[in-house]
C-alpha cells in the first residue's frame, strides 16, 4: 500500500479550514485546545473550561465539590465514576468512550486493555471526536499495543486533523515537512498555527530553510495570537496559575 492510499480525503477535503471550536457552556468562550484547558463532566456530558472549574472548585474549599454546570455532587469513587461514565456511553456521548478509552489505555480507574481503548476511541472518532483519532495515530506511532506503524498513524492523524485536532495536523506538517513536502508541511502548519504554539515556530524554520515566506511566519504568529485573544481570560489565567491541570494554553 503506497502513501497516498493511506490518505482517507483529497487535498481539497483535507486542507479545508477545520471546524471551530464549541463554546464553554458557563464563561461562553471559545474552548481553548490544550487538552488540560477543558474537563469533561459525566454527570450532564458537558465539557467546561479549566477557569470555570476551577472557580467552582475554589469556592467549594478546592473540593470538587457539585458540577459546575448541572450541580450534581461529584463520583466519591472509581467504581461510580466508571458507572457515570458508561450511562454517558449508552447514549452515544463521544468523549465519555474517548474517556473510557484513556482509562483503558492509561490503567486508570483499575482498567488496562490497549485492544480496549483503541475500540472506544474508534466509536468517539466515529461520533466526531477528533482526539480520539489523534490518539490511535499516536499508538501506531508509538507502538502502543500495536506494532509501530508509521502509514496507520498518518491515516488517523489526517481524520483527527479534518475533525479539527490542532495537534495532529501539527504532526502532519512535520510528517509532510520530514519528507521533504515543503508546501503540504506549510499548509498544515498553518492550519494549526491557529490553536498550536509550536506551528508559527516549526514554520520559523521553514523560513529559516527557504520553504516559507517571512509573510507566511508573520501570517502563522497573527493566526496564533488571534487564537489567544479568544481563549484568553482573567479566570483560566488565574486557574493556570495555580495548577497544570488547568494549564490551557
Amino acid at each position: 500500500m503506497n502513501d497516498n492510499e493511506m490518505i482517507p480525503a483529497s487535498d481539497e477535503e483535507l486542507f479545508k479550514q477545520p471546524p471551530p471550536k464549541e463554546d464553554c457552556p458557563i464563561c461562553f468562550l471559545m474552548m481553548p485546545s490544550l487538552a488540560t484547558g477543558h474537563h469533561y463532566r459525566a454527570c450532564c456530558g458537558k465539557v467546561l473550561c479549566g477557569g470555570c472549574v476551577y472557580a467552582a472548585a475554589r469556592r467549594n474549599g478546592g473540593r470538587r465539590g457539585l458540577c459546575p454546570f448541572c450541580r450534581t455532587p461529584a463520583p466519591t469513587s472509581e467504581k461510580e465514576a466508571n458507572k457515570l461514565e458508561k450511562k454517558r456511553i449508552e447514549k452515544n456521548d463521544a468523549v465519555a468512550f474517548f474517556n473510557l478509552g484513556c482509562c483503558y489505555a492509561k490503567g486508570a480507574r483499575g482498567l488496562q486493555d490497549h485492544a480496549k481503548a483503541r475500540e472506544l476511541w474508534q466509536q468517539a472518532g466515529e461520533l466526531g471526536h477528533a482526539e480520539s483519532y489523534h490518539n490511535i495515530g499516536n499508538a501506531y506511532l508509538d507502538g502502543r499495543g500495536v506494532e509501530k506503524d508509521m502509514k496507520k498513524a498518518r491515516y488517523y492523524w489526517v481524520l483527527a486533523a479534518m475533525v479539527g485536532d490542532v495537534l495532529a495536523r501539527h504532526n502532519l506538517g512535520i510528517f509532510e515537512k520530514r519528507a521533504g513536502n515543503m508546501e503540504r508541511a506549510l499548509k498544515h502548519l498553518m492550519i494549526s498555527a491557529r490553536g498550536n504554539r509550536r506551528s508559527p515556530e516549526a514554520i520559523k524554520q521553514l523560513y529559516k530553510t527557504g520553504h516559507a515566506t517571512k509573510d507566511d511566519y508573520a501570517k502563522a504568529l497573527r493566526l496564533y495570537q488571534a487564537y489567544l485573544d479568544e481563549v484568553k481570560s482573567d479566570q483560566r489565567d488565574e486557574a493556570a496559575a495555580y495548577s497544570d491541570v488547568y494549564k490551557y494554553y
